[in-house]
């Protein structure tokens, strides 16, 4: 009778480990979670205010290029050209990429 009543408060108390240990591993997985979502977030927030900066720039530099095609009317003064020496392919030789 002893014998039967250990073996069945081990297994209780064998229970009651298992199910602190699920418990607490629970509790970690939560929190990994929880950072991912944060920093799925944050990465998220930081696309959306990469794209609204760029669109900021393009928004910018149009009125300012329209502006300038006013003033050139007003003026009556000759074409405007907006692109700048890195927009432009002169000078670039196709022959240094050839095979060898």
């Amino acid at each position: 009778m002893q014998i039967e009543q250990a073996e069945s408060q081990f297994a209780i108390q064998k229970l009651q480990v298992e199910a602190e240990l699920k418990k607490q591993l629970m509790e970690v997985e939560f929190q990994m979670n929880m950072q991912l979502k944060g920093l799925d977030s944050q990465s998220i927030q930081d696309r959306d205010n990469k794209k609204e900066e760029a669109k900021d720039k393009r928004i910018s530099q149009q009125n300012t290029q329209h502006s300038k095609l006013i003033q050139q009317r007003q003026d009556n003064t000759p074409p405007i050209n907006f692109e700048s020496n890195e927009d432009s392919l002169d000078g670039f030789d196709l022959a240094e990429f050839s095979p060898r």
